[in-house]
């Protein structure tokens, strides 16, 4: 596979000195001052960027990062890839934002979109352009499943994160963002994931007949069950910011196949898992499952130029004129990018490298369960956490994750959190990411959590886990849609 790494690139970490250092601690004080409370990534990643390449970045201070948080999601072939750089640049001089008006880009755009699904599925699909936002495309598709059916209800997921919007924070299962905000959108019903180590009833996969599945077919076929028939059920194959939950396949095909009998559209929210994330273009694809309406944003142009849509089966094609727009959904910079990027991934085999890296990243990190403070280690092509918990009574481990965080920022390595109580450290790298780099990324990870985490002897002999760091709040983390 071609690296994407440019002339003169680092090909490893280096960091210096305290972080943040002395200019990255003036600009985070500036933004303090002038910027909003609602700022996350800063607050635990004390750094203030000046450039990135490939799956490198450097803080003003000249210290040089591994990033495997990658734009939350989106720089599919990382940061300023060369090939994508250039073509921005010729869209640049031709035409930057076109509204919905048809023009070559977002023709071609709209083309590379759907011959990147199978062909049955690509014949009876249809593109819709929301503003340049997961969430926005999030509520999309809530809109238009509840005007095709007439009906307002909507069943989502515990664990579930849908964006922060209005209508797509009620269909996440985060509760504290949600307090402060008085009449939220009715109608959403939440039922079990299929998050088996934290059975919501105590059951494990050798005991259980996939019952969350079961729990919710019940729920909608029983006359006296409480909830009317849904305009739709949306779910993530892969839990993202829930803390990197993969579903189970039987789950998830007794879920469509409930939703097919009773006419119920199936949104597959594809913003974190799509454009290749989880080893296929989109994660519904490793279930062996057609969803009704998919989301995507996050890694569509491959560069971080926004752009969001939604592709639905064409009987579900009831829009009026107007009925969902946005200002910014025809960004052509975007589009080319993205026309790019697709001939780049089928250029240099990067689903297979991700599927490659994927195995690489589960060998180097399967010993990490041998420590009883790692309750999990899961993961799908390049969307992996380590989940850390209590042994003794699986309370989430808060503390141990924002200090493994931490301990890897000052190694050189950059990782988010998610999950219950933040306490899932989650890996983001870019798809086109190179065998060494994952390589040097894991062995400061396992190092991290060698050096942070309360191992059984030291704990018994009196030591405690880590205090929560002030960021690690419920809500805390910086989930972006």
């Amino acid at each position: 596979m071609t690296s994407s790494l440019q002339p003169g690139t680092p090909r490893g970490p280096h960091v210096r000195g305290d972080l943040p250092g002395p200019r990255s601690a003036e600009l985070l004080a500036r933004q303090e001052q002038r910027e909003s409370s609602a700022r996350t990534y800063p607050r635990h990643l004390p750094i203030a960027l000046a450039d990135g390449a490939g799956s490198f970045v450097r803080d003003v201070d000249g210290n040089v990062f591994i990033d495997f948080l990658a734009g939350a999601g989106v720089l599919s072939l990382g940061h300023s890839h060369p090939e994508l750089v250039r073509v921005v640049a010729r869209q640049l001089d031709v035409l930057s934002h076109g509204l919905d008006f048809p023009t070559p880009a977002k023709d071609e755009f709209t083309e590379a979109q759907l011959s990147m699904l199978a062909p049955e599925l690509r014949e009876r699909t249809k593109v819709h352009f929301c503003g340049p936002t997961g969430a926005n495309a999030v509520e999309a598709a809530v809109k238009l499943c509840k005007i095709a059916t007439g009906r307002g209800d909507i069943v989502s997921f515990q664990g579930a994160f849908h964006g922060s919007t209005h209508a797509a924070m009620a269909l996440s299962g985060l509760n504290s963002p949600k307090e402060p905000v008085r009449n939220g959108m009715p109608g959403v019903h939440f039922f079990p994931y299929s998050y088996c180590s934290r059975c919501p009833v105590g059951l494990t996969p050798d005991s259980c007949a996939t019952n969350c599945a079961t729990y919710l077919e019940h729920a909608l076929t029983d006359s006296n069950g409480g909830i009317p028939l849904p305009a739709a059920v949306i779910i993530e194959l892969v839990q993202g910011e829930g803390g990197t939950i993969p579903a189970r396949t039987d789950f998830v095909r007794r879920v469509r196949d409930l939703t097919r009998a009773l006419g119920i559209p199936l949104i597959a929210d594809e913003v974190q898992t799509g454009c290749g994330r989880t080893g296929t273009w989109f994660a519904f694809e490793q279930y062996g499952i057609e969803p009704d309406v998919i989301v995507a944003s996050k890694a569509l142009s491959g560069i971080g130029l926004p752009v969001a849509l939604i592709l639905y089966d064409e009987a579900l094609d009831v829009w009026s004129p107007g009925a969902h727009i946005g200002t910014f959904r025809g960004n052509q910079l975007a589009f080319a990018a993205g026309v790019e990027a697709i001939r780049i991934m089928r250029r240099d085999d990067v689903l297979g490298n991700v599927r490659r890296r994927g195995e690489q990243l589960a060998g180097r990190l399967a010993g990490l369960t041998a420590d009883p403070w790692v309750r999990d280690v899961r993961g799908r092509g390049l969307m992996w956490g380590v989940e850390l918990a209590d042994p003794d009574d699986g309370r989430p481990a808060t503390g141990i994750a924002s200090a493994v965080q931490a301990h890897a920022l000052r190694h050189g390595l950059i990782v988010e959190r998610g999950g219950r109580d933040d306490a899932v450290v989650r890996l983001l790298p870019p798809l086109n990411v190179t065998p060494d780099v994952v390589d040097t990324a894991c062995s400061i990870l396992v190092d991290a959590v060698s050096a942070c985490s309360p191992r059984a002897p030291a704990r018994h002999a009196g030591s405690a886990p880590p205090e929560p760091a002030p960021d690690a709040r419920p809500g805390g983390r910086g989930a972006t849609r």
